[in-house]
């Protein structure tokens, strides 16, 4: 049970239905972590617009790979499962990579450059130095994309911080960040 309210979208305050009738439209459903957010709109908007001006950032399965990585050192189960099978089934990840991914690396070279620079963001709080700068960049990053991938860190951040706040219960296939990946 979660530790803080997940309206349903019609007990949603009024500002947030807009936004939860967006993702249902999108996804089909609307899930546990949207409605949670729902609870301030605010906090709703900011998530959505952030959420929607990333999505236009690095391809699909870049975001997703940084995603997994970034739940897996968060320790978040939620974030675990709804990216496991977001990258299952749209980002069209296989489940090696995925596991790959919970670890920090890739089996594309340049993914794992991208996700290898994400868990090192996650993990030290942002205090990188040259080398992890100059290797994300060799692998073919533009600055723009290492601000990106710093941003997709933050997104995630947030949403796994959130997860873990409130407990949300899981609504998709359960992943585990204390099982091995």
């Amino acid at each position: 049970m979660s530790r803080l309210a997940i309206p349903t979208v019609d007990t949603a305050p009024e500002a947030s239905k807009p936004i939860l009738d967006a993702v249902h439209k999108q996804l089909g459903t609307v899930p546990n972590l949207f409605r949670l957010i729902a609870n301030s709109p605010v906090a709703l908007g900011a998530y959505a617009g952030f959420n929607a001006a990333l999505g236009k950032s690095l391809d699909l399965k870049t975001r997703e790979r940084i995603a997994l990585a970034v739940a897996q050192v968060n320790g978040c189960d939620y974030c675990l499962s709804a990216h496991s099978y977001i990258g299952l089934n749209m980002a069209k990840i296989s489940p090696d990579e995925i596991a790959l991914n919970r670890q920090g690396a890739s089996g594309d070279a340049k993914a794992h450059a991208a996700v290898a620079f994400a868990a090192k963001v996650a993990r030290e709080r942002g205090h990188v130095n040259d080398a992890d700068v100059a290797a994300v960049r060799l692998a073919g990053f533009s600055d723009a994309q290492i601000v990106e991938i710093v941003a997709l860190v933050a997104e995630n951040s947030f949403t796994n911080y959130l997860n873990e706040v409130a407990k949300t219960e899981i609504d998709f296939p359960e992943v585990r960040a204390a099982e091995a990946a």
